[in-house]
């Protein structure tokens, strides 16, 4: 396989080639990464043949999956992404024996407090959604102390995250922070969950290497091997490199757009091994994954990163990391008033 023919084959699987509706294009990508919740919604505009600003939220929930990072998903995925230590955990609101969080130095809970706490936000978020602000306020009524507000409420997570971790409530599908009761469900065995990610992982975002799907993952080789082992992968080589995948009904018969807005922290980024991608030349990686941690949106020309872009109000600017035509120029405007038809000025930063 060439490498035109890699991409073409990723990109249609990924749907920025033909388009799909939003559940089946959520379901397969395994949700979209969503710490900015633009972002998310970007991701799936550029995706999704019935994409509606109104709607868009019907139907999904956002929680922690995938690598432990903040992801919008189907919420009938419920299940396969919140496992809560195998159903072992399942909405249960005890917290004695050790935990991540309560094995942290500036952990201010008591087991009896954090059940205390935790019950008030439960019962909240049962009645109606409430924002972050909201939740504090009613803690802070039942005596929490600043200490104790800085474990339930710390910025990566805390007694907040374990309680969306166990099945309790999930995050409202919205810019602002705020949280709802879950619906009930069932978890699913973790390694059964383990390798129905895989399955959609290598059906829709494949063909992939072994590297890539440890980085998306965040499993270990072995295991990915393992699950290789137990799924009915083909293989292809490609510039000296094996990739895997699972056949499907697509067809892949189209040609490279000419050009993609990528979203920020998008699957085609995230997908893969950064330091490995096809899309993403090595001298433009800090500028697309910064040392912050931030995954900036980038310009895909003809299938390879020129650029990242950054949209305020109806003003576009564009950032490009190497020379670009005055006709790709054009083809990138021309893309860009078609995304965004409140798009008013395009600068060039």
């Amino acid at each position: 396989m060439t490498l035109e023919e890699l991409k073409i084959h990723q990109l249609t699987n990924q749907y920025l080639i033909t388009h799909s509706d939003k559940m089946t294009v959520i379901r397969d990508l395994c949700g979209v990464q969503a710490q900015f919740m633009p972002n998310a919604m970007h991701s799936l505009k550029i995706r999704c043949s019935d994409y509606n600003e109104q709607t868009v939220a019907d139907g999904l929930v956002k929680n922690w999956t995938v690598r432990g990072t903040v992801h919008v998903f189907a919420e009938s995925d419920l299940p396969l992404f919140i496992r809560c230590n195998n159903g072992a955990s399942y909405r249960k609101n005890e917290w004695q024996g050790y935990t991540f969080w309560n094995r942290l130095d500036k952990w201010a809970l008591t087991p009896e407090r954090q059940k205390h706490l935790a019950s008030s936000i439960i019962a909240a978020v049962s009645k109606k959604a409430c924002t972050r602000d909201e939740l504090k306020d009613i803690c802070r009524k039942q005596g929490m102390t600043e200490l104790e507000e800085s474990a339930m409420f710390d910025q990566w997570g805390g007694g907040i995250r374990e309680l969306c971790e166990r099945g309790f409530m999930n995050y409202v599908v919205q810019e602002k922070k705020a949280y709802i009761a879950s619906p009930e469900f069932e978890p699913i065995p973790e390694e059964e969950a383990k390798l129905e990610i895989a399955r959609r992982y290598f059906t829709n975002m494949g063909p992939a290497t072994i590297h890539d799907a440890v980085y998306y993952t965040g499993a270990k080789q072995a295991e990915v091997k393992n699950w290789l082992k137990q799924l009915p992968v083909q293989s292809i080589d490609c510039e000296g490199k094996t990739y895997y995948y699972i056949p499907n009904e697509k067809s892949y018969d189209k040609e490279i757009p000419p050009c993609i807005f990528l979203a920020g922290f998008d699957q085609l980024m995230l997908g893969y091994q950064k330091k490995e991608s096809i899309y993403l030349p090595q001298e433009h990686l800090r500028g697309i994954f910064n040392l912050a941690g931030i995954v900036m949106p980038p310009i895909l020309l003809n299938g390879k990163v020129v650029g990242k872009w950054k949209k305020k109000n109806s003003a576009l600017t564009l950032t490009f990391f190497e020379s670009v035509s005055d006709k790709e120029k054009n083809i990138i405007n021309s893309t860009a008033e078609q995304l965004w038809l409140d798009l008013k000025k395009i600068v060039i930063d």
